[in-house]
């Protein structure tokens, strides 16, 4: 199983960050090797925890980072990570296996329904701890996981520990101590200079058994994760990546150096790999907290200022750089410190160039977003501003950031609740991705701009819509009025679906009023309703009224509100 991202298909857009749209690779033919199509959208800002200095990033590589020195050529370089790379292949057999995944998605239109069962595989390696790391696409939505050890026919069951969508790292282990026998144990290396040599190890398509292939570093960059939806740093190699490499380790001699999980859609031997920094951030942060907590994210939205007017007009001095603050997300703590109009001059120290960049390495440059990324939730960043005139330096916190309407939801049910045969359901991207590969232009226009553009105002907050209407003579009528927002009920703005839930279960009067999108107006018998409800619920076989979640919560509140 891989992911791909298509340049020619990718739209950018301005949210909290720049937003992308990208494509999975399709499905494989035949096989166990079929990858889910999918589309999703992203905000660039949205970083990654990482427990690795900050310094070090923007440091020449002849300084924190130099392994090498900058005088080397690069093609020394690149033969002895050749040799260096051969030599740690026979250990990687003896620590790759092949991940067998049985994974059943949600129908969004139906929330009530999954699809059908469907099998991939892919790949992964094992690592101290007796943990296996593999994509996070390898086991999304997973059913039932089995692994298999290189020259190995057993399979063993497997267990995910943690799944970082994000990211796209999952953890797994396996409980049987005869598959742990014989087994090496990976240990994670460094970010890799350009040209350096790696191999790729893995179970791609075309065969059963285990498959190395060799190949450059091309670049190292921040770059867009297709099944997490976010920006972070990746390493661009010349080896071949295929369904089915996902997960598996890129070595470097002895060492690991990335993680297998994307290429690039109509290239030839475009790959991707997660870097280090990201691997270690992810399994740092599961042994901190017990959980994955996400990527932290200053929340704003930023305009390069190249331009020398632009400059001129924000009063900056000609050895000043930085880049203009457009929008702040209300839930980041930056929105209490920052303002629209600031200019950001350094993170951390570090300047932050007119188009946004920073020094990485040797004569290389990334995002300064990327610094942000390296954080752990509720690390403090020091910011230099220019604003009216002056520069002031402030101190943020950052954490991970809710966004208004969720980019992913992968490994849980979607909420929903069913009242007189209308579909209540949270606005999602994956609920806009059921309009198929060309959502962005078939979905209803409205949804589809607020889904990419909005920001949330209140922590919780969803956007509630109207996804369809089961007909009955109840709500013949209203029909027409599917795919509109929901804005309040009984005159009470809905701030979420379990806030609608409430309104409308918790409701004892004779008539209860819907209002929607271009101030249209659902309204019903509230005691006809509710026996109508019944009705429909048992004509088209949905097992309940509302979502688990949404139940269970009403129950608990119930529970605290009776007691013994």
């Amino acid at each position: 199983m891989i992911l791909s991202w298509s340049a020619a298909s990718a739209r950018v857009r301005r949210l909290s960050l720049s937003l992308l749209t990208l494509s999975r690779l399709p499905p494989s033919g035949g096989g166990d090797a079929g990858c889910c199509r999918r589309f999703l959208s992203s905000s660039c800002s949205r970083p990654d925890p990482c427990n690795y200095d900050l310094r070090r990033v923007a440091d020449a590589a002849n300084t924190t980072l130099g392994r090498f020195s900058t005088s080397r050529s690069l093609s020394s370089i690149a033969s002895e990570g050749e040799s260096a790379t051969c030599a740690g292949i026979e250990t990687a057999l003896d620590s790759v296996v092949k991940i067998f995944t049985v994974s059943s998605s949600p129908n969004y239109l139906l929330p009530w329904q999954n699809k059908p069962p469907r099998e991939t595989w892919g790949s992964g390696f094992v690592i101290h701890g007796k943990r296996i790391i593999t994509n996070a696409h390898v086991v999304a939505d997973h059913t039932f996981v089995l692994v298999r050890k290189h020259g190995s026919p057993t399979k063993y069951r497997a267990h995910v520990l943690s799944v970082g969508h994000e990211c796209d790292l999952a953890i797994l282990t396996v409980d049987s101590q005869e598959f742990w026998a014989g087994m090496s144990f990976l240990e994670l290396g460094d970010i890799p200079f350009l040209q350096e040599a790696i191999a790729v190890v893995g179970y791609p398509q075309g065969g059963d058994n285990i498959s190395i292939t060799k190949g450059v570093v091309s670049r190292v960059e921040p770059t867009q994760y297709v099944h997490g939806a976010t920006q972070l740093m990746a390493i661009q190699i010349d080896a071949a990546i295929n369904p089915g490499n996902s997960g598996g380790p890129a070595l470097m001699g002895d060492k690991v150096v990335g993680v297998a999980f994307q290429n690039l859609t109509g290239s030839e031997n475009i790959g991707y790999i997660i870097p280090v920094p990201v691997i270690k951030h992810y399994i740092f942060g599961v042994e901190e907290r017990g959980e994955y907590t996400g990527f932290c994210s200053l929340g704003l939205s930023c305009q390069p200022t190249e331009n020398s007017q632009l400059r001129n007009h924000f009063r900056m001095l000609p050895e000043m750089t930085g880049v203009l603050v457009n929008k702040i997300n209300p839930l980041s703590d930056a929105h209490k410190i920052l303002k629209k109009d600031d200019v950001i001059l350094a993170f951390d120290g570090v300047p932050v160039a007119n188009d946004g960049t920073i020094p990485f390495r040797n004569r290389e440059r990334i995002t300064f977003d990327h610094l942000a990324s390296m954080k752990k939730p509720n690390e403090t960043a020091l910011i230099r501003v220019f604003r009216d005139g002056k520069e002031n330096e402030f101190s943020i916190t950052l954490r991970p950031l809710q966004q208004l309407v969720p980019v992913h939801q992968f490994d849980k049910l979607p909420s929903y609740y069913v009242f007189a045969g209308l579909i209540f359901v949270p606005l999602t991207q994956p609920y806009l991705h059921e309009y198929g590969e060309d959502w962005y232009n078939t979905s209803p226009r409205r949804l589809c701009e607020r889904a990419l553009r909005e920001l949330p105002k209140n922590a919780g907050e969803q956007l509630v819509i109207l996804s369809q209407v089961l007909m009955d003579d109840i709500n013949a009528g209203y029909e027409r009025l599917a795919e509109l927002q929901v804005r309040k009920v009984n005159g009470i703005e809905i701030e979420n679906l379990r806030h609608l839930y409430r309104l409308v279960e918790d409701y004892s009067g004779e008539s209860i009023r819907f209002d929607l999108d271009d101030e249209r107006v659902i309204v019903f018998n509230y005691r006809m309703a509710k026996i109508a409800t019944s009705t429909i619920l048992k004509r088209h076989r949905i097992p309940s009224v509302a979502s688990t979640d949404l139940i269970d919560e009403q129950n608990s509140q119930e529970d605290l509100a009776c007691p013994v």
